[in-house]
């Protein structure tokens, strides 16, 4: 392990601590410019991980959901989403996570996921695998769309993206479609308990972490039309189902 991903899984426990003392704690909920909701968990986590990061590596560019991005030296950046689900996280549902990455020439180097409600941290680091909780991670081997498990995100956002009808269509050969995921989805896809994430809406720092997470643990991450770079919608697989799935939303 690099001493940047230990610094960053150091620093990312002590944030979902943070956000845990704030959890089902009656938290009130602000609305921001873009209509998304914002709590002082959110403010004061990402707070926490600038600081960290402004101590152990200085005049490093950051980039995070509640400040933006604040240019700075070096070859790489860190992505920071200080609460991915935050409406899971004010509605008391412990799928929540907090998100970290560093990257270099836009492609993420190291990642590390936290979901603190559930005592779970996931990292992964380019070319060395996935794990959670020390242990190795795997995607799943299905290579059929019958009986597979299916995550996906808002139903709304499905249907904005214009896909909602062939996700639809998908269920109906899944063995499951389950929501309620956002950052969580694309983690059961790497340790093999879901086969797929679709996710219609996201932005650098929802997916930066979570993509390297997926792909060092044997699976496939592409936009709605199959392509590698990171942009506003997100496919996680276990690969060998990756294909069949962009077939049917590309319909």
């Amino acid at each position: 392990m690099s001493p940047r991903l230990a610094f960053a899984l150091e620093s990312l426990e002590r944030a979902g601590r943070l956000t845990l003392e704030y959890f089902r704690a009656g938290t009130t909920v602000e609305t921001k410019g873009d209509k998304t909701p914002v709590t002082i968990a959110d403010r004061e986590a990402e707070a926490l991980l600038r600081e960290a990061i402004g101590r152990a590596y200085p005049g490093e560019t950051i980039l995070g959901e509640e400040q933006g991005l604040a240019s700075g030296s070096g070859e790489g950046r860190w992505v920071i989403d200080p609460i991915d689900g935050t409406k899971s996280f004010i509605c008391g549902v412990p799928l929540y996570a907090n998100l970290l990455s560093y990257e270099i020439d836009d492609e993420p180097a190291l990642a590390a996921c936290c979901f603190p409600a559930l005592g779970e941290m996931i990292w992964a680091e380019r070319g060395q695998g996935s794990f959670l909780n020390e242990r190795p991670i795997r995607v799943s081997t299905r290579t059929s769309l019958e009986g597979a498990v299916i995550c996906t995100a808002s139903v709304f956002g499905l249907r904005r993206r214009g896909v909602l009808e062939q996700v639809v269509a998908l269920s109906e050969r899944a063995l499951a479609t389950r929501t309620w995921c956002d950052a969580y989805g694309h983690a059961m896809v790497a340790r093999g308990a879901a086969d797929a994430m679709i996710d219609p809406s996201v932005a650098r720092w929802d997916i930066s972490a979570m993509s390297l997470i997926v792909r060092e643990a044997g699976g496939r991450f592409t936009d709605f039309s199959g392509g590698d770079a990171l942009g506003a919608e997100g496919l996680s697989s276990n690969g060998l189902l990756h294909e069949s799935v962009l077939e049917v939303l590309r319909k």
